[in-house]
């Protein structure tokens, strides 16, 4: 991470996931980086869905971060993959993807980003997917995952604007890794080629790296390309 002071410090999220420990591993190989920490709910018991969870998380957590990475997020949640039709959506369904997929990013955000640097250069990352995004849909179908990612890009947006008031030189981003080759993607990647996971956590680091805090609050894919809202 270049445009980070050397010695930085990271913090990954979600990090015994697929996505979420390659992105750690990356930083961990990187020779600028002082510090990479791991919070999952495998390790820890962090559930992103529980305040009371995630506000004891980050007061066990000592000192400010160059660099906070959330790769929580969920598709197939208690064994409910997405929909293929308004006939199959469930209510209970739904609300878990909002919980997870939504509120676990509110929830973080709120109880992690006043941990970024105030004086520094600080980056901080959410997992979305290009599936959420509203413009770009035109096959349907995944109604509440789609809906509770268009929800994380809010989320994002919206508190970017907020962080930008505290810590100037913060960039906040919304980031869709492709489609990577973790159990997540497994059932419904169908033909198509699927990323590694080191190769799509080096791409999105690079992409956070690259990005100035005019580009705050953003919604970007892997390749760097924008993704409209």
């Amino acid at each position: 991470m270049t445009s980070l002071p050397h010695g930085y410090r990271a913090l990954v999220i979600g990090a015994s996931g697929g996505i979420g420990s390659a992105v750690a591993s990356v930083l961990e190989a990187d020779p600028a980086c002082g510090a990479v920490l791991r919070l999952s709910r495998r390790a820890d018991g962090l559930d992103v869905t529980r305040e009371e969870s995630v506000a004891a998380a980050a007061e066990r957590l000592d000192g400010e971060f160059h660099l906070i990475f959330s790769a929580t997020g969920g598709l197939t949640i208690d064994g409910v993959g997405p929909e293929k039709s308004l006939r199959q959506i469930s209510a209970d369904a739904m609300m878990k993807q909002f919980a997870l997929n939504a509120l676990g990013t509110a929830l973080v955000t709120k109880h992690f980003a006043p941990k970024l640097s105030r004086k520094e250069r600080a980056l901080m990352a959410f997992l979305s997917a290009r599936v959420g995004s509203i413009g770009d849909n035109h096959l349907g179908g995944w109604i509440s995952y789609r809906a509770s990612k268009a929800a994380l890009n809010q989320i994002v947006r919206t508190a970017s604007i907020e962080l930008s008031r505290s810590h100037p030189q913060a960039v906040l981003l919304a980031l869709h890794p492709g489609t990577v080759a973790t159990t997540l993607s497994e059932k419904y990647s169908g033909n198509h080629a699927r990323t590694e996971p080191a190769d799509s956590a080096k791409a999105m680091l690079s992409v956070l790296d690259g990005r100035d805090a005019g580009q705050t609050g953003h919604f970007y894919a892997y390749d760097g390309q924008p993704i409209e809202w």
